[in-house]
């Protein structure tokens, strides 16, 4: 995983060395800041573009208005703070991280009605999120023990750092349970998403996702939606219980990191049907390779709005 050596801190370009922050900057003790996950892909025609880079600074400025804070850029500068990044570590196909958070000021739980906001962007070349083996053969998850706060203990529309204690918590468990990833439950018992993705399942052709009561609004989770309605899946938003799962035909999972990953196992239940029992599904692995099209554009499913040149 190679990370780039420049990166952009509140309006500069900056070595690696040279970007520091203070030890007292408040959203290191309460976690008080938004990210956002982005790529960008080697185009088949030469250079790279950044994918719906528009669609996902917009979720930042959201996530930062559910924080009640002020990012002070607009986004055009920011999309092309993107870009520059990019460009200064000579990256063509990279994972990008931008950044928002309460930066030194006061150190009590209140930071204040207009505290400080520093806005970072670091770039690294990231490979498949789940592995190698997760992307081509499927994943194994585990549901986990902890579960999606309420939504009025955390804010679930919002990309919130803090807020990722419960994913990371989630995560090493299954790891240590010999699982690649874990799904967890609402405090009703119904499935939600995985510790950073979005869930998919099929069962007899219609295509389910959990609905975004409790869940982040993927912009992946939202291409795969509108991919499916244009190719006249049956796809619907709804809940599902964990014993549903087990019996879907196909399961598979989606997220700016994990893109369209097929899940071969939950719970020790290998999913699907033979002759896919255990094995990725001919609809996931259509939506896998339709979704590498459109990011590295071969496709022209709204090719031109979505991806953004890095020159």
């Amino acid at each position: 995983m190679a990370r780039g050596s420049v990166v952009w801190l509140d309006g500069k370009l900056l070595t690696v060395e040279e970007a520091k922050i203070s030890l007292f900057t408040h959203a290191l003790h309460y976690g008080m800041g938004a990210f956002e996950g982005i790529r960008a892909y080697r185009q088949t025609s030469g250079g790279g573009a950044i994918f719906r880079l528009r669609e996902h600074l917009e979720r930042l400025y959201e996530s930062c208005k559910i924080l009640d804070l002020r990012i002070p850029y607009t986004l055009d500068e920011l999309m092309q703070a993107c870009i520059d990044t990019c460009k200064a570590n000579q990256f063509e196909e990279c994972y990008i991280r931008p950044l928002a958070y309460i930066a030194d000021g006061p150190l009590g739980l209140n930071p204040g009605s207009n505290p400080p906001v520093s806005v970072a962007i670091l770039t690294w070349e990231w490979g498949s999120y789940l592995g190698d083996e997760g992307k081509n053969q499927g994943a194994k998850l585990k549901v986990s023990s902890f579960i999606r706060p309420h939504v009025n203990s955390a804010m679930t529309k919002g990309k919130i750092t803090g807020q990722y204690v419960n994913s990371v918590l989630a995560k090493r468990e299954a790891i240590a349970a010999g699982c690649h990833e874990a799904l967890l439950l609402d405090a009703e018992g119904y499935l939600t998403e995985g510790s950073g993705e979005n869930l998919f399942m099929i069962k007899n052709g219609v295509i389910k996702t959990t609905p975004l009561t409790s869940i982040l609004n993927g912009i992946t989770r939202r291409t795969i939606m509108e991919y499916c309605n244009l190719k006249n899946y049956s796809i619907h938003e709804a809940r599902f219980t964990r014993d549903e799962i087990w019996c879907a035909d196909e399961v598979f999972l989606t997220g700016t990191a994990a893109e369209i990953t097929p899940i071969r196992e939950i719970d020790h239940r290998l999913i699907g049907r033979d002759p896919y029992l255990g094995k990725p599904g001919p609809i996931t692995t259509e939506i896998q390779r339709a979704y590498q099209a459109m990011v590295r554009g071969e496709m022209d499913f709204h090719a031109k709005a979505w991806l953004t040149p890095i020159a």
